[in-house]
């Protein structure tokens, strides 16, 4: 299965995010597994909703 350049995107802006936390401390390496998909998941979520302008103008007024 060939990944899309959007979903290579995520997962290279996911790897540097996850490679700058273990570099200054914030994970280690043994907590790469689980940190790895919160990020992901968080990058491709945001990638998506930007990606989608009426789901992103729909969840624009919703609090957490």
């Amino acid at each position: 299965m060939r990944k899309t350049s959007q979903d290579e995107q995520i997962l290279r802006a996911t790897k540097e995010i996850v490679v700058k936390f273990i570099e200054t401390g914030r994970i280690s390496p043994t907590g790469f597994p689980e940190v790895f998909k919160t990020i992901y998941r968080a990058v491709d979520e945001t990638v998506r909703q930007s990606a989608d302008p009426v789901t992103a103008d729909e969840n624009a007024g919703e609090t957490s």
